[in-house]
């Protein structure tokens, strides 16, 4: 760039901290404006799945983009070494009965990939705890996944050393900058400017963490629930309900989350939990909605759906060769917010 773009990113999310990121390390002076301190509610609760494989096996919504999804998490380890989180790369195992495993094998074998199974010995082995009803298992080391509050903070703190600056309220607009980049999650504020933000539907989502010891294994797929380690216990997740986008904990969630982790690892019976809700913004197609908008200078990175950690990079990616007028790759016409014009 022969002169520095000034640029605005609304939104300090997963979606928005990469970005404004990626943006300052091409050059642009950039300013994130987000009147959380947490930088985004679905983002800080998020269990941090990089999770390709399972997104396009268990979910239908996703199914037939993993070519995309995995592109995205290949770009996680430059990430890794820009901002200094450790992915962790052990991969993800499926619990479940034999319809559950016979329908999870024929999903990943179509994507090309191999599962390894696995006998009662190596699954407690990966997966200390697990339930003594359950003798086999299928895993796949394709699947990641980062410390989601860990990863905000070190994506934050890498962007302040490269010199974005943080203001603790939301955009109204432009702010003075040339660009403004929409990565406001279910944010409606900015419509006027963006509204395409009209096709994002809300999915409400629960998520437990227990206190207890800490689980050392890795991350396991069951029927109902997946869970992953913790800081001192085990995270539970995650319930998805359509069309919601308040925040309040409800107790039926709760308990439907618990009886599936208690399926996985009894302990949780008795463990004390901590409940949040987060809420995510999804397209009609879902995916996310990323590169240039309606309106001069605006542009979207929002409608990451579960998979706002996973896409991260790659949305980053994409907005900044947007921005420098670069090559945008092999997805961004997947992604562009113009295919929902004539719906």
């Amino acid at each position: 760039m022969s002169r520095k773009p000034r640029i605005t990113v609304a939104g300090a999310g997963a979606l928005g901290l990469t970005t404004a990121l990626a943006l300052a390390d091409a050059g642009a002076e950039v300013a994130v404006y987000d009147p959380s301190p947490e930088g985004g509610t679905a983002s800080a609760v998020a269990a941090g799945m990089l999770a390709p494989v399972f997104e396009a096996v268990l979910d239908a919504q996703t199914r037939g983009h993993f070519d995309l999804m995995l592109a995205a998490r290949d770009l996680w380890p430059a990430l890794e070494a820009r901002i200094g989180v450790t992915v962790d790369r052990a991969g993800a195992m499926a619990v479940g009965d034999a319809a559950y495993l016979h329908a999870a094998d024929a999903g990943i074998r179509k994507l090309g990939l191999h599962p390894t199974e696995l006998a009662r010995n190596a699954m407690i082995g990966l997966a200390p705890g697990l339930a003594p009803g359950w003798g086999h298992a299928l895993l796949t080391r394709e699947d990641w996944r980062i410390d989601a509050a860990a990863t905000l903070v070190a994506l934050r703190r890498a962007a302040e050393a490269a010199g974005v600056s943080f203001h603790a309220r939301a955009a109204d607009g432009f702010e003075g900058a040339e660009r403004l980049v929409i990565a406001t999650g279910m944010g409606r504020d900015l419509a006027v400017m963006a509204p395409l933000l009209d096709r994002l539907a809300p999915i409400k989502g629960h998520i437990l963490r227990t206190e207890g010891p800490a689980y050392g294994g890795i991350v396991v797929r069951g029927q109902g629930a997946y869970v992953t380690a913790a800081a001192d216990g085990l995270t539970l997740g995650a319930t998805m309900q359509v069309g919601a986008e308040d925040l309040a904990v409800e107790a039926d969630q709760v308990a439907r989350l618990l009886e599936a982790g208690a399926r996985l690892f009894p302990a949780v019976k008795d463990a004390k939990v901590t409940a949040r809700t987060g809420v995510r913004a999804a397209t009609p197609d879902g995916l996310p909605m990323v590169g240039r908008g309606r309106h001069h200078g605006v542009l979207l990175a929002v409608g990451a759906r579960r998979n706002g950690w996973l896409l991260a990079p790659l949305v980053a990616r994409i907005i900044a060769a947007c921005v420098t007028e670069g090559d945008v790759g092999p997805y961004a016409a997947r992604l562009d917010p113009g295919r929902f014009d004539n719906i």
